[in-house]
């Protein structure tokens, strides 16, 4: 599995995040205006982060490569502290995609959400058009697909967010962490 490091948000990235974000596989994957990805945009989209954060709603990350490059941005959004549930968002740099960077920082994560949040179930949402995420989404060995029969409530609460088709699946504490005690060396 390739080494990422995930990092707090900070202003100091927003060139970065704004360049990356820019580019058009992953602007358009992710429904965003060129106003969003611009410089002024990633600002107020930092600034956003850091103050759901604090107040309890995401825990989110920028995420580096082994080589110290910023190669995207991993979050845990809608965090229900009662219900013990969140939804799980990660988008990649174009340049980076199929290297194996998105399981790592999904591993790591999850790791953070399962054992530091004490969450008990992480959704995510994906649109039906993009065949990628799809894929790698059903390559993941800890993650039960297509399980909106299983939890309306939480796809009926989706739905006015991604405003597409979607497929909703879940990763379960239990199962995350049998294979992370697998497959990790702490």
């Amino acid at each position: 599995m390739k080494k990422v490091v995930l990092v707090p948000h900070n202003k100091k990235f927003a060139e970065a995040i704004s360049s990356l974000s820019s580019e058009p596989p992953v602007r358009n994957a992710l429904s965003l205006t060129e106003s969003q990805t611009s410089i002024e945009g990633t600002l107020e989209f930092i600034e956003f982060v850091q103050e759901q954060e604090q107040l309890g709603k995401q825990y989110s990350r920028v995420i580096f490569n082994e080589d110290g490059d910023l190669i995207g941005i991993i979050t845990l959004k809608d965090i229900n502290m009662e219900e013990k549930t969140c939804n799980i968002g990660t988008w990649i740099g174009h340049r980076y995609w199929g290297k194996g960077y998105n399981e790592s920082a999904n591993s790591q994560i999850l790791h953070t959400a399962f054992t530091e949040l004490d969450l008990e179930y992480v959704f995510v949402a994906v649109k039906l058009s993009n065949i990628r995420s799809r894929k790698a989404l059903e390559k993941l060995p800890y993650i039960r697909t297509d399980v909106q029969e299983e939890f309306p409530e939480e796809y009926k609460k989706l739905e006015p967010q991604i405003n597409a088709p979607f497929m909703l699946h879940v990763i379960e504490k239990s199962a995350f962490l049998e294979w992370y005690s697998e497959n990790t060396e702490e």
